[in-house]
């Protein structure tokens, strides 16, 4: 049953096509997988098992007949619990919209649902996806696969948890400070945070340039075969763009290229174990024919205060408007953040948005020169499970709790780069650590290049139970 629930996407779906496996027996030992470690993790929010197994019979059928619906006819999909499917509760994490049940359906479940994708759950995110953690007072606390005293992530985390564990086979997320690639990372899995305009999202936050949605796999030919099932123009979002870029899953080797990497981005204590698995990372680049040189970006401590200052105005702000008539049933990390907006101010606004551009002076000439930036994507491996962000310190010194133990907001602030976040190692306390491959603006290509050649040379993760957690 292990081997089966942690198969690939890629090969579930070639196998389906020759009939050496069938999407019923695949949910079978997925929804048994779920039962076995759920209570362990607490990854799911609702669940749809009994509707999942009659689609993937009606699936069954329809690859009996040759006639799959598309590229992800029968394959479990975990959605995270923030976007829409029409008919179906969407929760946002939060005791306010407990009996909250969609009208529509979020333009990439359209796409997903589209080829075939069957949700057999939905995933756990903190309240209204607000923390780099995952728990709220509606669902409780979700759970680290490699180690339940530890967060997985967020707020993308019951799906990074889900796909660790063995319970979906590929999953989505979304990304406003690093909600796809923090719990990539603290999960070992792959995580995309694409180019902003590259996949739809509902509004009003798909004007918003912080804000992405993106795939979470186990492999990196997963994360591509999700993406390219939710990429593309929509004519419901005037910020996606057009053309559709269709990423090809074989890619050329890295020999010849020039990466540039920074362990600390000019501003974040980063934990010792954090460090050694991202040299260890760099080494398996340079083994690869890469030239790999450290760089200074330029960049102190303005780049943490203006990305909170940004994410207070606009995500805080938009959270306290609910402060009125709810404060009662937010959770404390949500009504701290809408109380703190309330103090932003337009000039606070605008001065983001300075250093933002600022930002890019640097990085954006730098990668005329260097093919890709290679930084940690988290400053620890995780923080605990139940972490309540009033304060925190690495290595002696005190971080900033919100932002201070991940180097991925910085990218939500030059959000036309792609970038996606690969495990570099386990962390001391037995948790993955990961890193983030930064590409050009736009250049989706060059990241997942990148990223195919550094699995290969790795051989991956989950092949095999060795290299699964011990649930």
């Amino acid at each position: 049953m292990s081997d089966l629930s942690y198969i690939p996407a890629t090969e579930a779906m070639a196998r389906f096509a020759d009939k050496s496996l069938s999407p019923v027996d695949l949910m079978e030992v997925v929804i048994a997988r779920t039962e076995a470690v759920e209570p362990k993790i607490n990854a799911f929010t609702y669940t749809h098992f009994d509707e999942a197994m009659d689609q993937a019979r009606a699936s069954q059928e329809r690859w009996t007949r040759g006639a799959p619906l598309g590229c992800l006819d029968g394959l479990p999909v975990g959605i995270k619990d923030e976007s829409c499917i029409e008919g179906k509760p969407t929760s946002n994490g939060s005791l306010i919209m407990k009996d909250f049940v969609a009208d529509h359906t979020s333009v990439m479940n359209e796409r997903i649902l589209a080829e075939g994708a069957i949700v057999h759950a939905r995933t756990a995110t903190p309240e209204f996806s607000c923390a780099g953690f995952t728990h709220s007072r509606l669902w409780g606390v979700t759970r680290n696969p490699w180690n339940p005293d530890f967060t997985p992530g967020g707020s993308s985390g019951g799906t990074a948890a889900s796909l660790a564990a063995g319970t979906s086979a590929i999953a989505t997320g979304s990304d406003i400070g690093g909600s796809i690639r923090i719990p990539a990372s603290c999960c070992g899995l792959v995580g995309y945070k694409p180019p902003y305009g590259r996949n739809p999202d509902d509004p009003p936050f798909n004007l918003d340039f912080y804000c992405h949605t993106g795939p979470l796999a186990r492999t990196v030919r997963d994360a591509i075969l999700l993406q390219n099932v939710m990429c593309g123009p929509s004519p419901k979002d005037i910020s996606t763009l057009y053309p559709k870029l269709v990423l090809p899953s074989e890619y050329p080797d890295i020999r010849g290229w020039k990466i540039a990497f920074s362990m600390d981005l000019g501003s974040f204590t980063v934990a010792d174990d954090v460090k050694r698995n991202t040299l260890a990372a760099l080494q398996v680049f340079r083994d690869l024919g890469a030239e790999v040189v450290e760089v200074d970006l330029g960049w102190g401590d303005e780049i943490q205060s203006a990305c909170m200052a940004y994410l207070n105005h606009l995500f805080g702000g938009a959270l306290s408007e609910l402060l009125a008539d709810h404060a009662d049933e937010m959770t404390d990390y949500c009504r701290g953040f809408a109380e703190t907006a309330l103090d932003s101010s337009a000039q606070d606004f605008v001065k983001s948005l300075e250093v933002a551009g600022q930002a890019y002076m640097s990085l954006g000439p730098m990668l005329e020169e260097y093919d890709a930036l290679i930084c940690p994507t988290t400053a620890i491996p995780a923080v605990p499970a139940d972490f309540d962000m009033k304060e925190l310190t690495i290595d002696g010194v005190q971080v900033r709790p919100e932002l201070g133990w991940v180097l991925t907001t910085p990218f939500n602030m030059l959000s036309r780069c792609p970038v996606l976040s690969v495990p570099s190692g386990l962390g001391d306390t037995g948790v993955p650590t990961g890193i983030q491959i930064v590409g050009p603006t736009y250049r989706d290509e060059v990241v997942f290049q990148a990223a195919s050649a550094y699995e290969t040379a790795t051989g991956g993760w989950f092949r095999d139970p060795s290299h699964r957690p011990a649930l």
